[in-house]
């Protein structure tokens, strides 16, 4: 018997079924081991010496696998066809080496698309393990480790607030806090553009103003509305004739197949899709055998996919549309070894995939690389320049006309907001108006001027970065690799480092004072130069160009000193060397001459950073006299200021003061003072708050009253997701604040009833199947499609079968679902389908338990 190790559970079935009965495929489901979260997993005095240690979720799995591999004569490791597939296949070798399991004959193979042919052919060109990617990985593991847990402990003493540092992910959060400074510190100037609206054979087009006064006029010219007056007097006045007709051929190329970065990005653009939900999507397809592997920085296909993508465009076009060569593209990938094919669909034929967002990618990706084989599109690009008698005004009127769409007809690539000054509306204009068609015009030609317009503008700040523009910078200066882009992107939200909003990241207070302690006393190991080098180093290595044990100690010798000298120093002096850091930001000069620093509130002390326990924030010299505090995110005092605790009145039973203030999590009450004080949130959907609602909130949680049916209390209150109802250890959620204190008895067990019910659906028996397809051939069973708690699926009454992510529910043939059963039914172990039917036995013994104790354990399942 051989053994084949794959990642996941479906490629496992597909490839079993590809391969036959002498073969036993198990999924690994990813990485089995990994270094445990604690100090000593790596030694850097004992040559980086790694403690590796399984998860405990892998375990069953891991022995299923161990108890196959001792029957094996073989073991074929067929991961993923990357340095993480190539990990995991290392893993699972030593975990079967430690166990004394591992078959005599240990091979590796890899294939680039989930096909029959492709698993067939990987087969028949095994090899051994890839020593150089393998120690590659182990470099890149102990990296991120040694950056993690020894700057972490530094960030936590001397920096509170801070949750975590990452040798990518500071970096990426370094681009995002840069914008940010950026776009405050934009000044936008302004300026004004004059165009004629003109006519000519019936056709009106628009020009604008080039040359004025003599003087050749760029974007920024005309800055002021005086001479934007004059400029449009001129062009009113003047009669303007056809003076040059410039008409030059034009072609655009089309862009080549999707690489992972790529991906990403355009799915961010045309899709809206957040990296890891293209990569998610993507590993559907990929699995469900759609497209091939969708982690590559390649961009080349394999020469049988370009014969077929040219196949498929000459059956879907005419011939005119095929190039009379197939297009070659040069991948720009650092490390040859990690440049796969690009991502293409495994079947050019096939235009459709899936349904939802798989149908969406997909399409997008077959487009892209049915497109990369296509011809060139083909333009005339024109250009008009009009001047008027006295020969110091011009105008000038550009447009496009396609004479062949090529490519163009098919797909056409999105872009990205421009970043530098602000110019994207400008470009996107520009681009306008190169693609509008003008009337044809002739040397001497006059047209008719229907009137001027004179247009002021502003200079915008550069965009915030969207996930494609951000994927797109650190590709381009060579930071992490497109396979880690969207982990990095998610812990930048996990950590609350950033906030997306509109597609838009913003950098959170604890996202920039962590960036500006970085820059302060970690400088070099956030610029983009130093970790650009540290990624060809590591490239170096899977190339086996360099030893990885090196790379770490160059790395250590100099890391290890630098997080010592900065633990040893006092919160205080890490503070005070910050506020000088961050004083042009804090503390902006004022127009007025002012002092940037006075406290606005008592006049004579002076501003400063301070740290708290929850972070760090702006606070007056003259505390506690002076209660003046500002978020550290607000630079100048602008918004967030806070000068001290708001008193509402007192409480009528204690006499104690009740407060608003300001904390970590936002605006509280408080009664009382120290240990003793009562304190409660301030929830957003309270409109005024006065001492009668603020006593309302503290005197939470409320009692409605027992329950008819248990007798146990029933409360109302607001946590940490927003107001439920509480009622012997199950919850209900109310829909606002309101309803906390005026939902009644009746309404409340109505609301608990319906949370126990899963929201009062109908219970899975009872629904009703999506389609009846017929009946099984062998089995005699009526085939269903059915809807269920984890997505669709058919059953014929004995085995349900899960639809493939990517497959179309709609679609689905009676063939394909006996089919989708059938191998559901050889994968399952008879004796586990036994020990399911043995469940309704146990019944009896429910019915000689007490009634009202039987009542209360079936009402407490049916809240679980």
């Amino acid at each position: 018997m051989q053994l084949v190790i794959v990642e996941s559970p479906a490629k496992a079935k597909t490839i079993e079924k590809y391969l036959g009965g002498d073969y036993r495929v198990l999924a690994s489901y990813g990485h089995v081991r990994d270094l445990p979260p604690k100090d000593g997993s790596v030694n850097p005095d004992d040559g980086f010496a790694m403690e590796w240690e399984t998860y405990a979720d892998k375990a069953r799995q891991l022995k299923a696998i161990t108890d196959e591999a001792k029957k094996a004569d073989r073991l074929i490791l067929a991961t993923d066809p990357d340095r993480e597939g190539e990990a995991i296949s290392w893993h699972v070798q030593e975990v079967l080496a430690k166990k004394k399991a591992l078959p005599k004959s240990v091979e590796r193979v890899t294939f680039n698309a989930i096909t029959k042919a492709a698993v067939t052919e990987a087969m028949g060109r095994p090899r051994k393990l890839d020593t150089d990617l393998i120690d590659a990985y182990r470099a890149r593991r102990a990296l991120d480790y040694l950056v993690g847990f020894t700057l972490s402990p530094v960030l936590w003493r001397k920096l509170p607030g801070a949750k975590s540092a990452g040798r990518v992910q500071s970096v990426a959060l370094r681009l995002i806090v840069e914008r940010e400074r950026e776009i405050e510190g934009f000044a936008p100037q302004e300026y004004w553009s004059v165009t004629a609206e003109l006519e000519a054979d019936g056709t009106r087009f628009q020009a604008r103003l080039a040359r004025f006064d003599g003087n050749k006029l760029d974007r920024l010219s005309i800055g002021d509305e005086g001479t934007a007056m004059r400029a449009k007097a001129a062009v009113e006045e003047g009669r303007f004739t056809v003076t040059t007709v410039e008409t030059r051929p034009a072609t655009r190329n089309p862009p080549p197949p999707f690489t992972t970065s790529t991906l990403q990005q355009e799915a961010a653009r045309k899709l809206g899709f957040s990296a890891s939900h293209t990569m998610r999507v993507a590993q559907n397809l990929y699995e469900d055998g759609a497209i091939t592997y969708m982690r590559t920085d390649g961009v080349q296909m394999d020469g049988s996919a370009i014969q077929d993508a040219r196949k498929a465009i000459a059956g879907r076009y005419d011939a005119s549309y095929v190039p009379d060569k197939p297009r070659q593209y040069q991948t720009k990938a650092k490390n040859a070894q990690e440049a796969h094919e690009a991502i293409r669909p495994t079947d050019f034929t096939r235009d459709r995939a899936g349904t939802g967002d798989h149908a969406r990618l997909y399409e997008l990706i077959w487009k892209r690389a049915l497109a990369s084989q296509m011809a060139s599109a083909r333009m005339e690009r024109t250009a008009v320049e009009m001047e008027d008698g006295t020969g110091r005004h011009m105008l000038r009127a550009t447009g496009q006309v396609v004479l062949f769409p090529g490519y163009l007809a098919l797909y056409e690539e999105g872009r990205d907001d421009v970043s530098a000054g602000g110019s994207g509306k400008h470009a996107d204009a520009a681009d306008e108006e190169d693609s509008r068609r003008l009337p044809l015009l002739r040397s001497g030609d006059a047209p008719a001027k229907h009137g001027v317009n004179a247009e002021q503008h502003f200079t915008q700040p550069p965009p915030r970065f969207s996930e494609a523009s951000l994927v797109k910078r650190l590709e381009e200066l060579g930071i992490g690799r497109p396979s880690t882009y969207a982990s990095i992107i998610q812990v930048l939200k996990d950590r609350n480092y950033v906030r997306v909003e509109k597609n838009r990241f913003f950098a959170e207070e604890s996202g920039r004072l962590l960036t500006a302690f970085l820059e302060r006393f970690f400088e070099k190991y956030v610029s983009y130069d130093f970790t650009a080098g540290l990624e060809e180093e590591l490239d170096d290595v899977s190339g086996g160009r360099a030893e990885w044990q090196s790379v770490l100690t160059d790395f250590w010798r100099d890391f290890r000193p630098r997080t010592d000298e900065v633990m040893e120093q006092k919160p205080s002096d890490i503070t005070a060397e910050l506020d000088k850091f961050l004083e042009p930001y804090l503390f902006p000069k004022q127009a007025d001459g002012g002092d940037p620093r006075l406290c606005p509130n008592c006049g004579e002390g002076r501003l400063a950073l301070r740290g708290g326990r929850y972070g760090a924030f702006v606070a007056c010299s003259n505390y506690p006299d002076c209660k003046y505090t500002r978020r550290f995110a607000q630079p100048g005092g602008e918004a967030g200021e806070d000068t001290g605790p708001e008193t509402l009145g007192n409480d009528p039973e204690t006499g104690l003061p009740v407060e608003r203030k300001s904390g970590r999590f936002g605006p509280y009450i408080q009664l009382g003072e120290g240990k003793e004080a009562k304190r409660a949130s301030i929830p957003k959907d309270v409109p005024e708050l006065d001492l009668e609602m603020a006593l309302k909130l503290l005197s939470l949680p409320r009692t409605i009253g027992n329950h008819p049916e248990t007798g146990e209390t029933i409360t109302a209150s607001i946590g940490r997701y927003g107001p439920y109802l509480a009622h012997n250890g199950k919850y209900a959620r109310l829909s606002s604040t309101a309803d906390v204190f005026e939902t009644g008895m009746n309404a409340a067990v109505v609301k608990l009833a319906e949370a126990a019910q899963g929201g009062g659906r109908a219970a899975r028996g009872a629904q009703a199947p999506l389609k009846i397809l017929g009946a099984h051939p062998v089995s005699g069973g009526e085939v269903k499609l059915m809807e269920g708690r984890y997505g669709p699926y058919v059953t014929d009454g004995a085995t349900n079968a899960t639809l493939p992510k990517s497959a179309d529910k709609d679609a689905l043939t009676l063939e394909e679902a006996v089919a989708l059963i059938d191998a559901k039914a050889a994968s399952s172990p008879a004796k586990g389908r036994k020990g399911a039917k043995k469940a309704p036995a146990k019944k009896p013994a429910a019915k000689k338990a007490p009634p009202k104790k039987a009542v209360a354990k079936k009402a407490a399942k049916k809240a679980e």
